[in-house]
């Protein structure tokens, strides 16, 4: 994924799903349209989605997803004199 941001605000990201830069910002629509119109780019940006990212996912995906461990919760009681109280040095 491949996003511009500009003042904490997202103004143009690429969409792997579909290959093209997407204009978040009116702004980002204009930076979008001229992205696209040069083909060059577009066919490196797919070409390194392939063998960069879609990689990196199926290696990282052996060590994250495949290794989730189910949650697990214990409960128990807990004895009354453990509780917080007075100090014992407190005067009355």
């Amino acid at each position: 994924m491949e996003r511009f941001i500009y003042n904490r605000q997202q103004y143009v990201h690429f969409d792997s799903d579909v290959g093209v830069y997407v204009g978040d910002t009116p702004y980002g629509e204009i930076q979008a349209r001229y992205w696209n119109s040069q083909q060059d780019l577009l066919e490196y940006r797919r070409a390194a989605v392939d063998w960069l990212c879609r990689k990196i996912y199926e290696v990282s995906t052996l060590f994250t997803v495949n290794r989730r461990v189910p949650p697990s919760v214990s409960i128990s009681l807990v004895p009354s004199s453990s509780q917080p109280g007075p100090s014992p040095c407190s005067a009355p």
